[in-house]
């Protein structure tokens, strides 16, 4: 149940911060690549709580210890580091750090792909 309710959790998130980011980002972002990103962001985290929901229902792989805490973390760092990036000033110290971790988030989603084919 934990696993359906975090898929459930990242679906919410995903659909209000889709919404957010074409009615209200726009007052606070101007530039177009930023709002791209965000995009992406939104649409990776809804993508993969359609998926984590669809996993956690299978017979074989909603119970492996690795594809979904691969796939929720992934979808947290990649797509929350996003959105960080996106709404810091671009002089923020913090920038540094978040950097790394957005690929580092997309690797995790890319493992836990992975481990369904093997």
């Amino acid at each position: 149940m934990a696993v359906w309710n975090a898929a459930a959790l990242m679906g919410l998130l995903g659909v209000g911060l889709g919404a957010y980011g074409s009615h209200g980002l726009q007052k606070r972002v101007q530039d177009p690549h930023l709002l791209k990103s965000w995009s992406t962001g939104c649409t990776y985290l809804m993508f993969h709580s359609l998926a984590v929901m669809a996993i956690s229902l299978h017979p074989k792989y909603g119970r492996s210890r690795w594809t979904t805490p691969l796939m929720i973390g992934g979808s947290t760092l990649f797509s929350g580091s996003i959105f960080a990036l996106v709404l810091l000033p671009k002089t923020s110290s913090f920038r540094k750090f978040l950097g790394p971790v957005t690929p580092l988030g997309g690797l995790l989603m890319l493992v836990g792909w992975s481990t369904m084919l093997v």
